[in-house]
C-alpha cells in the first residue's frame, strides 16, 4: 500500500488485509498522524519515501515484497469476505497460468453508493505475481502495470470509499491533473482551445447523460462536474509548464 495522509482510513484497511502474510506500507511523509498509527501496528512494515509519482512509488513497493503474490490496495479500499476467499482460492491453485488479476470496484461518495457517473465499469489490477509485473514508467498517473502473462477479472468486487466530500474529490482531481499534465509535457503535447473548452464539456456530457450520472442524484452531478473540472485543470497546469 502507498499512502499519504490517510489517518481516517489506515486502521480499518490494516484490519481488512490482516489475512496477508506481510503488510508493507510506503508512506510519503504523512503529516496527519498516519505514520504514528502505522507504527502501532506490529504486523506492518512502514517505509517513508519521497513521492515522485504513482508509478515510481508502486514499482518501489513491488521490490520490497518478500512473497510471490502481491496484493495492492489503497487506504480507502476494502476487500469483502467473498473477494478475500476468491483471492486465496486463485493464488493457491497448483497450476495457475494467470499471473495478473483485475478487481471490479464499487464506489462510494461518503456512505452513498455511486452506481453510474462513469464508475459502473471500473476495473483495476490489484493482484499479481511479482516477477511478471512492472508498472509502465511512461504513465505517472492512472498507472498501468505491464503484465507478462495471462490476466483474469475476479467475480467478487472491491469496495472503494474514495470520496469524503466535494472538496476532497476536487483536491484529488487537481493532484491527478497536475501529474497528467507533466506526463503530457514530457510527450511534447501542447494545450489549445479544444483542450480547454471542448474536452471538459464533453467529459461532463458523457458522464452525466451517456453514463447516466444524473441517476446518482446530486452526488452524480458533483462527480461529473469535478471530473470535467479535472480535465480543464490538467491543461491549465500543462500551459503553466510551457510558460
Amino acid at each position: 500500500m502507498i499512502t499519504f495522509n490517510e489517518v481516517n482510513h489506515i486502521d480499518d484497511v490494516i484490519k481488512n488485509i490482516s489475512f496477508a502474510d506481510e503488510i508493507i506500507v510506503i508512506d510519503s511523509f504523512s503529516t496527519d498522524g498516519t505514520i504514528e498509527k502505522l507504527k502501532s501496528h506490529k504486523n506492518v512494515t512502514t517505509i517513508c519515501r519521497e513521492f515522485k509519482n504513482f508509478t515510481d512509488q508502486r514499482n518501489f513497493a513491488l521490490q520490497q515484497a518478500s512473497y510471490d503474490w502481491v496484493l495492492f490496495i489503497d487506504a480507502d479500499e476494502r476487500i469483502t469476505p467473498l473477494l478475500q476467499k476468491e483471492i486465496i482460492t486463485e493464488i493457491n491453485k497448483p497450476y495457475n497460468e494467470v499471473v495478473g488479476f483485475m478487481f471490479r470496484r464499487l464506489f462510494y461518495f461518503k456512505q452513498n453508493r455511486i452506481r453510474f457517473s462513469g464508475f459502473q465499469t471500473d476495473t483495476t489490477y490489484r493482484l499479481f505475481k511479482k516477477e511478471f509485473v512492472k508498472y509502465n514508467e511512461t504513465k505517472i498517473v492512472h498507472e498501468m502495470p505491464l503484465i507478462n502473462g495471462k490476466s483474469k477479472v475476479l467475480k467478487s468486487k472491491m469496495l472503494h470509499y474514495c470520496i469524503d466530500n466535494a472538496n476532497h474529490y476536487k483536491s484529488k482531481m487537481e493532484h491527478y491533473a497536475s501529474l497528467k499534465a507533466l506526463e503530457l509535457f514530457k510527450k511534447g503535447k501542447k494545450p489549445n482551445f479544444f483542450h480547454f473548452y471542448f474536452k471538459p464539456f464533453y467529459k461532463f456530457i458523457y458522464n452525466y447523460f451517456i453514463r447516466l450520472g444524473l441517476l446518482d442524484g446530486k452526488e452524480g452531478f458533483t462527480l461529473c462536474y469535478l471530473s470535467a473540472y479535472g480535465v480543464y485543470y490538467r491543461y491549465v497546469e500543462l500551459k503553466k509548464l510551457y510558460n
